[in-house]
């Protein structure tokens, strides 16, 4: 049997999950006791967020670290560390402030002036321009001039009938003498723009913060942070401390910091700066780079996209190399890791503001790959429509088919990754979301390849915290915590099954950032999303592997232990020139290429590419393909894995191979209807299914006259299966996986309701009888109880009955039962089925059923006030259905 599946049997399988744990200073006791609780939850790690405590690298932290590293090496557990004291990382401790003042954030600034001429010995106030820094207002300026630094002044030519900017510009930078520009202007109408290095500017939350694009700025975070935790347990480094996580860090350039859709040519918004970016600019651009900066915020049509994909590709070159790269240096160098994520909400990943730039250049740096899920943004069923959220509305198109694509892809293809992908989830939910949704939110992750999670999070301050909810234990109030293992050693069984193996997926999809730099541009997500619900694998390449690290053999594209049999580019106007050269190549070399509503009009340099882009447009593997064709067309072609007989939407799968055995995960993302399909899996010979939940191995019967690797497949609303084939498995002595048929029988007769909270289970008291099963969150019923419902029945039955099953209808949310006094099992999310098998005897049956709610009946919370709230209790119909 294989080693790794056979370790899963057996229990054990190794830790993928290191929930936060936030610190506020507590008492040693409460760290003591939550440090219990993370363990006895089945995780084996921690990571220790620092933001609420109030004595972040002070005597007190040093104290409350000693004690949860000594808890962690008595319980063989792992300790990451959060690696700064404020939100976003980048605040360094605070000591960015006592650094001098070039190693401060610093932005580029537009501002203009209007001119009319001819004009002899005029002259314009450009000191006082400038004084007024990026927030000018009509009353006196706020700021010293000495503050800004003046970087060009470039006057531009208007159209006198309406304004547009012309082609005609002049650079007069050297005409500003003292503060004064002295220019004779010419005859007609020109815009003045004066371009200053500024140190104010951008979003006034990180006013404080060190800049990505200066490595010795980023320094200051290492000296102050990550030093100073080696100076204090290098023993430890490598051993029980794992390493450190670096959360959302970005440009922040800003004011408005959370505006997703920020970017060059965004108004009134400054742009992240440094020392070496005019000596880049001038490499790229050319001696007078300083006459187009200004496009940088003007539209010129093609003059703007070029200057703008070249900043914005010198800028998130700079933020990888000395934020992510150097920090990923310094701890590899001592022996720990490095994640952590950017932020990448609603396709900011490939922007400025509170982005960094380019997804993949922004991690490229760190062990594992990273993503996060909180605030709703992704909730079952909103795939498409957008969903009203804390911080606005979602692109659910990019939260549902692109995001948790990008994380695993870097994973995939870093091999300093190896194969590991980190997600954190589940936080700012608010109480109203419980293990149900836990349990479809890690399918989410796990069907896409996620495999490494940060649960947010465990709390050691008293209940109830009111910071981003739900919490996990939350001081023992939290009446599902003790189902939450269940949850744990499923997500662990599942990532041990696809770790240190290879992915399998048929295409590549070409990451759009440079191409959106560069002009009109189609989300990389459209075709993932036509992709993912035909069953079409793929993994998402940015433009830099394909040029560093692909290579086409035997008509298929190779990226580290990857590969892929054809390559998808999303719309661009515009690809850089190197790019379009290599995608030629590949097509000489047999790789099919398909470019998703047409190939691109030109490079993003300027340069001339005509030629590879008439080569591409003639060449036998090429097609251009509309997107509601695309995957009709792979099909076609025969560039697919798994085969469904239907169209299944809602039906995502995974396909990861070890030497031995072939993993497949499928996973019903529908929140109400039930998948019914017959898929053909890309084997030959037995197809085990795995329950991961049961940690159960299963035969699955072939069906008379059906083709080798056909499995008829049934999955409920948030159900998932993993189904297993290869040589490890030959000769192994599975039991055929079971199903009940016929009618079921329900029951009917009457049930004594009784209720526990979670502080009193399991001493209940009776509530009351009932014949039809309520909603006991109604408004006749409790509709703030909050914790566990009891229902008791009997009921009599004509005979034994052998592989029977209990189906309990609807339930609200996690369920545990007990037959004849035999404890059959707990379900944390649906279909709430239970294997009743020989304990279904003739005659009379006590039945009992205890289901337990979420604490939002109880706290009614902010965050919980942006879902709709559902029952609680046992709705039924309870069922018993006999083989």
């Amino acid at each position: 049997m294989n080693k790794r599946l056979q370790e899963v049997l057996e229990g054990q399988e190794q830790n993928y999950i290191l929930p936060f744990l936030w610190q506020h200073g507590e008492e040693e006791q409460a760290i003591r006791e939550e440090m219990a609780r993370v363990h006895e939850a089945g995780i084996g790690a921690v990571c220790v967020e620092s933001r609420p405590h109030p004595d972040f690298l002070g005597p007190k932290w040093w104290k409350d670290m000693d004690i949860i590293m000594e808890e962690a090496r008595k319980r063989g557990m792992k300790v990451w560390i959060l690696d700064d004291d404020h939100f976003p990382t980048g605040h360094a401790g605070g000591k960015v402030k006592e650094a001098p003042a070039e190693l401060h954030r610093v932005f580029l600034g537009e501002r203009y002036v209007d001119t009319i001429g001819p004009a002899k010995g005029a002259s314009l106030l450009v000191d006082t321009l400038l004084m007024c820094g990026l927030r000018p207002t009509i009353s006196e300026p706020q700021h010293a001039s000495g503050k800004n630094k003046l970087v060009s002044v470039v006057a531009v030519r208007r159209d006198p009938a309406n304004g547009v900017l012309l082609g005609d510009r002049v650079d007069l930078t050297d005409l500003v003498h003292d503060g004064i520009l002295y220019w004779d202007i010419p005859e007609g109408y020109w815009r003045v723009f004066v371009l200053s290095e500024n140190k104010d500017g951008g979003s006034k939350a990180q006013e404080d913060y060190l800049n990505p694009l200066d490595r010795e700025s980023v320094r200051i975070l290492l000296d102050t942070v990550y030093e100073a935790f080696y100076e204090r347990y290098g023993e430890d480094f490598g051993k029980t401390i794992a390493g450190f996580f670096s959360d959302e860090p970005g440009f922040y350039n800003d004011p408005a910091t959370f505006d997703f859709d920020s970017k060059p040519g965004k108004r009134g918004v400054p742009l992240p700066w440094s020392r070496e970016m005019p000596a880049l600019l001038e490499q790229a651009l050319g001696d007078d780079y300083r006459k187009c900066l200004y496009l940088l915020w003007e539209d010129a049509g093609e003059q703007s996209n070029i200057v703008r994909y070249t900043y914005m590709n010198i800028v998130s070159k700079l933020y990888a190399d000395h934020f992510c790269s150097q920090i990923g240096a310094w701890c590899r160098a001592r022996g720990v890791e490095y994640i952590g994520h950017v932020l990448e909400d609603n396709n900011v990943h490939a922007r400025l503001g509170s982005g960094a730039g380019h997804f993949f250049r922004s991690l490229w740096g760190q062990d594992m790959s990273g993503l996060d899920v909180v605030l709703w943004q992704i909730v079952p069923g909103f795939d498409e429509l957008s969903y009203r959220q804390p911080t606005g509305e979602t692109d659910s198109e990019f939260y549902h088919y692109g995001l948790a694509k990008l994380g695993v892809s870097l994973g995939h293809i870093d091999p300093k990754k190896q194969g590991r992908t980190m997600c954190e989830l589940y936080g700012a939910y608010g109480w109203t979301e419980g293990l149900k949704l836990m349990k479809w939110l890690t399918d989410h992750m796990l069907v896409r390849g996620v495999n490494q999670f940060v649960p947010h999070a465990f709390t050691q301050k008293a209940f109830p915290d009111p910071d981003c909810p739900p919490h996990m234990y939350a001081s023992g109030k939290n009446p599902q915590y003790r189902y939450y293992k269940h949850l744990n050693r499923y997500i662990n069984r599942i990532s041990h099954l696809i770790s240190e193996g290879r992915h399998v997926a048929t295409a590549a999809v070409v990451y759009h950032a440079e191409a959106e730099w560069s002009g009109k541009a189609m989300y990389f997500h459209k075709p993932v999303k036509e992709l993912m619900q035909h069953q079409i694998d793929c993994d998402v390449l940015p433009i830099d592997v394909l040029l560093e690290a692909a290579t086409v053999k035997g008509g298929k594209l190779h990226v580290h232990r990857e590969d892929y049999k054809c390559l998808i580019v999303p719309y661009a106007e515009a690809l850089p020139a190197a790019t379009v050269r290599s995608l030629a190549e590949f097509a000489e070399q047999g790789l099919a290429v398909r470019f998703v509503d047409g190939l691109p009009l030109r490079s993003s340099e300027g340069e001339d590419v005509s030629a590879e882009l008439s080569e591409l447009a003639g060449h036998r593997n090429v097609k251009a393909v509309l997107l509601d064709k695309l995957a009709q067309d792979l099909i076609i072609d025969g560039h697919f894995d798994i085969r469904v007989d239907q169209y299944e939407p809602y039906l995502r799968s995974y396909h990861y191979s070890h030497d031995d055995l072939d993993v497949f995960m499928f996973f019903n993302e529908h929140p109400q209807q039930t998948i019914r399909t017959k898929l053909v899996l890309p084997v030959q010979g037995a197809v085990y299914a795995y329950d991961a939940f049961l940690n159960r191995l299963t035969r699955v019967e072939a069906a008379e006259g059906d083709d080798a690797g056909t499995v008829h497949l049934v999955l409920h609303p948030y159900e998932s299966i993993v189904l297993l084939h290869g040589t490890a498995l030959e000769g192994y002595a599975a039991a055929p996986a079971r199903y009940a048929t016929g009618s079921g029988v329900e029951l009917a007769g009457e049930w004594t309701i009784s209720l526990a909270k979670a502080e009193a289970y399991p001493h209940f008291q009776e509530w009351g009888k009932v014949t039809a099963l309520p909603n006991m969150s109604g408004p006749d019923g409790l509709p703030r109880f909050t914790g566990t419902f009891r229902y008791e029945t009997e009921f009599e039955w004509d005979e034994t009955a052998n592989g029977a099953l209990l189906d309990l209808g609807e339930v609200y949310e996690t369920a545990e039962v007990w037959l004849n006094g035999e404890h059959i099992g707990v379900r944390i999310c649906p279909p709430y089925r239970f294997e009743i098998n020989g304990l279904l005897k003739k005659g009379n049956n006590k039945l009992v059923i205890e289901v337990t709610n979420t604490l939002v009946k109880e706290q009614r919370d902010f965050l919980s006030s942006f879902a709709q709230q559902e029952p609680s209790g046992l709705i039924g119909p309870v069922r018993v259905w006999c083989a």
